[in-house]
């Protein structure tokens, strides 16, 4: 135990000599192990224990609390956007090019710090996107793609605030919580009820709007590796691959959801339209067949009429099946 305590102690020495200092007293900003053990326990919070404590109960009905926990996500992704925009990037003073980061007390450039603390923050709060999933017992949603998604994200903030406070890497940032301002907008929607669905037709495009964010950041990121910029290579490749690793998680839930499914529905639509015309065919045989002793029982009805009537002589009853053949 010893052993391990000392080896953390030298970890946490490391991190904070070569961290920013301007970040190294803010909450949870002095070592990385805070931050792992709460995404740690969020996975097993939403994958074994939440479960567990579900397996016997019913569904929670969470739907004023969806509804205000959504609003909130908006207003908060909303002001970290506008945040990261007015602290840099529609200022003119960042370049989509190269932006290193600005190790000063200048305000600006302090504020664009603070912003970026926050934006960590928000990586905690929505942890709860997965924990209704788990109340409401739709662990069907609790996929691989969604707890990796967010049991990720605090970690890889955490080294960017930790060491690299602003600069090129906030445009990862600015572009996620832009998307999350429309995600978070249909979230609330259709924790709304029914009667929204309607204005709920875009889901397809929300995930599409994903993964073209996660392309941008991959130009955006890579690019680096191509010119002179004064911005560490090794958050290059740590932006960059995250952003390559998400995207392809979101194309595979992509095909999952929309690809597959619309040819599953395609297929359906044959089946059917071949079961409605076997059914059309079988209905026609059935009706000739049904015709046809239709009037069978028609000349039978003649005849016990033909005999009730006292029509009994065999030149009459004869004379009455010709006519009713005719």
């Amino acid at each position: 135990m010893a052993l391990i305590m000392q080896y953390i102690d030298d970890i946490n020495y490391v991190f904070s000599k070569h961290g920013d200092p301007r970040t190294n007293n803010w909450l949870l900003m002095s070592s990385p192990f805070p931050t792992l053990a709460i995404c740690l326990s969020y996975v097993y919070l939403v994958k074994v224990l939440g479960p567990r404590f579900m397996e016997n109960r019913k569904p929670f009905e969470l739907r004023q609390v969806l509804i205000a926990y959504n609003l909130f996500q908006v207003i908060f992704s909303t002001w970290l956007f506008y945040e990261l925009s007015i602290s840099g990037w529609l200022t003119g003073h960042y370049s989509l090019r190269c932006q290193p980061v600005d190790y000063s007390n200048n305000p600006r450039t302090l504020r664009m710090v603070h912003v970026c603390w926050w934006y960590y923050f928000s990586k905690f709060t929505e942890f709860m996107d997965t924990i209704f999933f788990v109340l409401r017992k739709k662990n069907q949603h609790v996929s691989t793609l969604h707890v990796i998604h967010h049991g990720c994200m605090p970690m890889s903030v955490w080294f960017g605030v930790k060491f690299t406070p602003g600069g090129h890497s906030t445009f990862f940032g600015l572009l996620n919580t832009f998307v999350h301002i429309i995600m978070y907008s249909y979230y609330l929607l259709a924790a709304l009820g029914p009667g929204m669905q309607k204005y709920l037709w875009w889901k397809k495009y929300l995930t599409s709007l994903q993964m073209a964010q996660f392309i941008a950041i991959m130009v955006h990121a890579f690019q680096l590796l191509f010119i002179d910029c004064n911005y560490p290579r090794a958050f290059v490749w740590w932006i960059g691959m995250h952003a390559v690793m998400f995207f392809f998680l979101f194309k595979e839930f992509y095909n999952q959801s929309y690809n597959r499914a619309a040819g599953k529905k395609a297929a359906a639509n044959r089946v059917a339209a071949n079961g409605k015309a076997q059914s059309l065919t079988q209905n026609g045989v059935q009706n000739g067949h049904t015709k046809a002793n239709g009037y069978s029982q028609q000349a039978a009805d003649y005849y016990a009429t033909a005999t009730n009537e006292g029509l009994t002589r065999p030149d009459l009853v004869q004379r009455s099946v010709t006519t009713k053949s005719d």
